[in-house]
């Protein structure tokens, strides 16, 4: 019974202390992210012109933007600051989760590791900027494009500032997220869960969901729907290439072993 009390108090020092360091990484993770908060809520205005400049784009000189309640402009300064700091804090966020976990993981798989952790950022910036630069405003085009004199009423787009930044994020975070599509499949290719014979038989059904999820991540119009779907599409092949050549290359290295063994 000793011996066995001693096992269990032997076997809970590891969580215990892996516990602890899991607390002082989510401790810098959320300082790093309240001194990015503090610095984007101090330069807002300059991060809410940024924002606000798709509209401008596409508005021309006539855009505006209202508040209906006291309290929102104050609420959104505080969405946009959060919103931004988390963008400039995810270095620091991402930098100590891989700190945690790169402990456990053998040289070859940290290696095999390093390449998502490049392509995730290149990734979901590729897909914000997409948004930005030419989802934005095109779609806000479309939609300011139904103003004018309309069935004998004179009809004026005077959207709150709160519903636009909301649907400005909702852009930015779809196209961010929906770019990582390649990360994901890829890891779960990796992991041995799905295979590239799996997924390329599984195309038609792949296609059908990115076009359901582009209808849902974006406003209804096709435009904006399309340049969603489309850059998914591509890169879902591109992952299927990627994993091509990975096969190759793990099918010359067998090869190469088993002549090595046989020598």
């Amino acid at each position: 019974m000793a011996f066995e009390i001693k096992d269990i108090d032997e076997s809970q020092a590891p969580l215990l202390e892996h516990l602890v360091e899991l607390r002082g990484r989510l401790l810098k993770s959320i300082a790093a992210l309240f001194v990015a908060f503090g610095i984007c809520l101090y330069f807002v205005n300059p991060i809410l012109a940024f924002l606000v400049q798709p509209l401008r784009d596409a508005a021309g000189t006539g855009g505006k933007l209202i508040y209906t309640k006291l309290y929102e402009a104050f609420f959104v300064d505080l969405k946009v600051a959060l919103f931004a700091a988390f963008m400039l804090a995810f270095p620091v966020i991402s930098n100590q989760i891989w700190a945690f976990i790169a402990p456990g993981l053998y040289a070859k798989e940290k290696k095999a590791f390093l390449p998502f952790l490049i392509a995730t950022p290149v990734l979901f910036l590729s897909g914000a900027s997409l948004a930005y630069y030419v989802v934005m405003p095109t779609a806000f085009r479309w939609m300011l494009g139904f103003q004018g004199n309309r069935g004998g009423i004179q009809m004026e787009a005077l959207p709150s500032v709160g519903d636009y930044l909301g649907l400005v994020m909702q852009f930015i975070l779809a196209f961010g997220i929906s770019f990582l599509l390649p990360v994901l499949l890829l890891l779960l290719n990796r992991a041995g869960i799905v295979t590239r014979q799996q997924l390329s038989s599984a195309r038609r059904y792949v296609i059908v969901g990115i076009t359901v999820l582009a209808a849902v991540l974006t406003p209804p119009d096709v435009g904006s729907q399309l340049m969603l779907a489309v850059p998914l599409m591509i890169l879902f092949e591109g992952s299927l290439i990627v994993m091509w050549f990975g096969e190759k290359r793990a099918a010359k290295a067998e090869g190469q072993a088993e002549v090595e063994v046989a020598g």
